[in-house]
């Protein structure tokens, strides 16, 4: 599937409910979105016998993006009760329900997580929160899984984070994130940041 193509298909899913400033929900654009898989294909890391986990699924919108180019499976975990329901919905109106399985659960030390072979991930970036992201990259760590993460692009703790761990850390992409007025903080309609694309591989 053409990335204008999947980025089409990717907007069409129902939206993420965003109503938790605490857990920094936002919506991933289509467009971004399919350039983040795209980019994870260019490298070798997504095939047709792929078990893929999304990491902060909110309405899967990652983890869908795998699926529809050929993923096997994917293993969404998303704390939110309201976007599981969502992230449920989207799978049946894409056909996907077969491929996809949701863990509806808090993310922490405790968290039993599956191997899979490939890890997609927008985690909060530690805005409302610091170090909101440290399960996520923990569980990375813990995984042992090769791993696309999403991150503001200015983020200077990742490469430093992996590679004290004995991981190979490579920024590929920036691109423009929509930050539309959710939240009471919000000062602008619609503002926009910059989103960073990481791979993170074990050595």
């Amino acid at each position: 599937m053409r990335v204008r193509h999947l980025a089409m298909s990717l907007s069409k899913l129902l939206p993420h409910p965003c109503e938790d400033v605490d857990l920094e929900q936002y919506s991933t654009d289509g467009n971004v979105a399919s350039n983040f898989i795209s980019s994870i294909i260019s490298f070798g890391d997504l095939s047709s016998d792929s078990v893929v986990g999304d990491l902060g699924a909110g309405n899967g919108i990652l983890g869908i993006g795998a699926l529809k180019v050929g993923a096997e499976r994917c293993i969404f975990l998303e704390i939110d009760k309201k976007a599981c329901e969502i992230l449920k919905q989207n799978l049946v109106l894409n056909n996907l329900s077969e491929s996809g399985s949701i863990i509806n659960e808090y993310l922490d030390s405790n968290t039993n997580f599956p191997k899979v072979d490939l890890i997609v991930c927008n985690p909060p970036w530690g805005r409302q929160k610091e170090k909101a992201d440290r399960p996520f990259l923990d569980l990375i760590i813990e995984n042992g899984a090769t791993s696309h993460l999403m991150h503001s692009a200015h983020a200077t703790h990742i490469r430093p984070f992996f590679e004290s761990r004995n991981w190979s850390v490579e920024k590929y992409g920036e691109f423009d994130f929509d930050l539309p007025a959710r939240y009471s903080h919000h000062l602008k309609e619609k503002d926009t940041t910059k989103v960073g694309f990481w791979r993170l591989s074990p050595n």
